[in-house]
């Protein structure tokens, strides 16, 4: 059926009940919308018959936030173009205009092959792609470590990932928006041209309509944050979208900032002997500032997810990893970035410098100065949450409720000794599997909890819900990257309490009166 008509959602849909959270919900129809007015006309429909509005993208998030809760699945996935192109001259920069569907590897590919399909372009799009053609080489910096992930699926949740370290999340990169809200009214914005009047919002859809009231109060923790609608005086309000995770409109469009690429990308995962030592070289490596390379990214393996991967290796999906020896029992894996070669290898050789200053051993480490050798490397940094979620879907066919149990916390730099040794203390006293890993460069940690049984999981929640009183104490947030969803809206209204979600829920009701957008995302 054509994707503007609502089709009765039917067995063959079924995949879109559920998103990588594992968490299964319910629809009656689904739409497949290939441009604005498909979404529009869906929208109407939703209306008519009184029932909410799940969008979706590639449904790679974990927070349940494109799991349905009744009504109409809006699935965006057939919205997949690349529509245009754009240089500016001042910025020295180009910009490229894609719908909300592409996937984020998808649109890597077409960048670093200077291959995008033009048909339909304007002349000036066409003008930029000549130039484009003729210059360096370009990337959009977002990493998110599912890059099956959609441009509007990293845009509602301001994804981010290992490189956000040194390139900052999603919203550093989007310049324009066009949005769709819940009557269907089309909203343009472009950075820079709406600016807020302290904490007073004011928008004009294009029939004339307007928008307008005050932005919570509540203070955004000066973290890696994704928790809640984005709220400063005078902000731009362009950002009050990116990371409201569809709750105030759908994106059909987005103007996305590419930024040069760098002409070399060297990798290094250096084991210790113990965990105090792996944390310390962060720490130095961090405040490392290099003549002509950058520190891009920042990782950390503890024993047990080191040890998860030294089970998982016997297993044909990982055996592939190199043997990770027995003495090693903590990893930390980095990225350097430079403009040559000469400037990344004496980044490398002052880093070796500082690793072995800190108790480490230049012999126990593995280097990737190629693309071939980063992408092993790669492999080896996204294996373990792979692994967990394999050891899970295991557990499952046992105890079918079973779901993993992840934190999304960060803190503050001066915290991240605390929250370890708080993680790390909490579990060490119970009977718990479990594993730590991720972007310590961002003090931002993910502990998996792995229950066998349900007692387990229930043991387990409770952990994680004390950790996020503890986390919020020390001026931390409740999800640095994957978002609330419709998984840890408890947290977030610890995080900023009943006024808080009160302020939120008026700026929602602003933009969506009937609550029909993605209805049980962020608060009730």
């Amino acid at each position: 059926m054509d994707g503007c008509h609502l089709q009765l959602f039917e067995k063959e849909h079924e995949e879109y009940l559920k998103d990588e959270s594992r968490s299964v919900g319910y629809a009656q129809y689904i739409s497949f919308p290939k441009n604005e007015d498909e979404i529009k006309i869906a929208i109407k429909k939703a209306e008519e018959m009184d029932i909410p509005l799940t969008v979706q993208g590639a449904r790679t998030g974990i927070s349940a936030g494109a799991v349905p809760e009744g009504g109409l699945v809006l699935n965006l996935s057939k919205m997949d173009q690349v529509t245009g192109m754009r240089f500016c001259p001042e910025e020295q920069a180009f910009f490229l205009t894609c719908q909300p569907g592409i996937v984020l590897s998808t649109l890597r590919e077409k960048i670093q092959n200077k291959d995008f399909p033009t048909a339909g372009w304007t002349e000036e799009s066409l003008a930029a792609y000549e130039l484009f053609n003729d210059s360096q080489e370009w990337f959009f910096p977002p990493d998110p470590t599912e890059t099956s992930a959609t441009i509007g699926g990293m845009i509602a949740c301001n994804a981010s990932g290992a490189r956000t370290f040194h390139y900052g999340p999603t919203r550093d990169y989007i310049n324009a928006l066009s949005l769709i809200t819940a009557d269907g009214s089309s909203l343009r914005l472009k950075r820079g041209e709406n600016i807020a009047e302290g904490s007073r919002y004011t928008l004009t859809t294009e029939n004339g309509k307007k928008r307008q009231g005050t932005f919570p109060g509540y203070s955004w923790p000066k973290v890696k944050n994704a928790s809640g609608y984005y709220a400063d005086k005078n902000m731009d309000l362009i950002d009050l979208f990116i990371g409201s995770e569809g709750t105030l409109g759908i994106v059909s469009e987005a103007e996305l900032r590419l930024s040069p690429a760098p002409g070399e990308m060297w990798s290094m995962t250096a084991f210790f002997e113990d965990e105090e030592s792996a944390v310390n070289f962060v720490i130095r490596l961090r405040e490392e500032r290099f003549p002509e390379a950058v520190v891009a990214a920042i990782e950390y393996f503890n024993v047990h997810a080191l040890n998860l991967l030294r089970e998982q290796r016997k297993t044909p999906a990982f055996e592939s990893i190199p043997e990770i020896s027995p003495e090693y029992h903590t990893a930390i894996y980095f990225e350097l970035h430079g403009e040559d070669e000469e400037a990344v290898s004496e980044a490398m050789m002052q880093t070796c410098d500082i690793l072995i200053e800190e108790g480490g051993d230049d012999e126990m480490t593995w280097i990737a100065v190629n693309e071939k050798e980063m992408e092993k490397l790669h492999f080896f940094r996204h294996a373990t949450p792979e692994a967990v979620n394999l050891c899970i879907d295991e557990r499952r066919k046992e105890s079918p409720g079973l779901t993993k149990l992840g934190t999304d916390m960060a803190v503050p730099d001066c915290k991240l000794k605390e929250v370890i040794q708080l993680y790390s203390q909490s579990l060490k006293e119970t009977d718990l599997e479990w594993v730590m890993f991720g972007h310590i460069g961002d003090n931002h940690i993910h502990v998996n909890i792995l229950p066998n049984t349900m007692e387990e999981y229930e043991k387990g929640k409770a952990i994680y819900k004390n950790w996020a009183k503890e986390v919020i104490a020390m001026g931390g947030t409740v999800s640095a990257e994957h978002g609330i969803g419709k998984l840890k809206k408890s947290f977030l209204k610890d995080m900023y309490g009943e006024e808080g979600i009160e302020a939120m829920k008026a700026v929602k009701k602003e933009f969506d009166p009937q609550g029909r957008l993605n209805k049980g995302c962020l608060f009730e």
